[in-house]
């Protein structure tokens, strides 16, 4: 940096470039470093589809289960008591795989989350695995 003694200097008209190249080479090689690693692929074991199972020719109608705000459900419309719930849920999970109807919940957006868990948790004690998401009408 140059320090002029003169009393009427004005402003210095040169631009330093020294700190803006010191970036630039700071920069450069940070991405030297980082592209090798951006180039090496990683390998991902994708599931294959099952040719043994045949999908069913008229798969069952979805069954919709409406939980409200107060907890209560409803199983295609008609109000159910957890019990009562727990029972269709074991007929469901007694069907073979591909003849299990898919269960659409449809939780209320004020709902606690503790219904809908035991919802899932029972679902998946009796080995429903075909279980989607609605929006609550």
């Amino acid at each position: 940096m140059a320090i002029s003694t003169k009393a009427s200097a004005g402003a210095m008209a040169e631009i330093n470039v020294t700190p803006l190249v010191d970036v630039l080479l700071v920069l450069l090689i940070i991405f030297m470093i980082t592209a090798p690693i951006l180039a090496h692929k990683i390998e991902v074991d994708l599931p294959q589809p099952n040719k043994d199972v045949i999908p069913p020719s008229n798969p069952p109608s979805p069954i919709n289960l409406k939980i409200d705000q107060s907890g209560a459900f409803y199983w295609n419309g008609t109000p159910v008591d957890e019990l009562g719930l727990k029972a269709q849920l074991a007929v469901i999970g007694q069907q073979s795989l591909p003849n299990q109807p898919e269960i659409q919940i449809a939780a209320d957006d004020h709902v606690a989350y503790e219904y809908v868990a035991r919802v899932l948790a029972d679902a998946k004690s009796y080995n429903l695995v075909k279980i989607g998401f609605n929006e609550a009408r």
